[in-house]
């Protein structure tokens, strides 16, 4: 399988899938539950796998990243600092110009209503400027 499936592929998803299972800890079962919520929030959602080895979902660009480190799972938004976050998700990466992030630790729980949200206006947002700049 190619390691570096950068346009949506069905191998993405198996990597992804690769990467879950791999982890086999808590993790696992948290990268697992966010990625259901983005295909739940964001349904045609594409799948890549990039950068050698990360998660990324995709719509018009890059919505979010679903990185795994030992002590968190890292989701960060490509165009966070330009995202909404009324219910105060981002936790981390807060002093970027463009990307915001949300760690998640062992045992945390995430708010998904709030979190599906926060899916739906970063999808939104690289649409909107998808069109603004075919329009251009």
């Amino acid at each position: 399988m190619d390691e570096d499936t950068e346009g949506g592929t069905k191998d993405a998803s198996l990597l992804i899938d690769q990467r879950i299972a791999e982890l086999g800890d808590w993790r696992g079962e948290m990268l697992a539950h966010v990625r259901a919520l983005i295909h739940k929030a964001v349904p045609d959602v594409i799948e890549t796998w990039k950068w050698r080895g990360v998660p990324v979902w995709e719509k018009d660009g890059i919505i979010c990243t679903g990185e795994t480190y030992k002590a968190v799972v890292k989701l960060t938004f490509a165009k966070g600092a330009s995202v909404e976050d009324p219910s105060g998700l981002f936790n981390a990466s807060l002093e970027g110009n463009a990307r915001r992030a949300i760690d998640l630790r062992d045992g945390e729980t995430i708010d998904e209503q709030a979190f599906m949200v926060l899916i739906r206006t970063a999808a939104v947002l690289n649409t909107t400027r998808m069109k603004a700049k075919s329009r251009s």
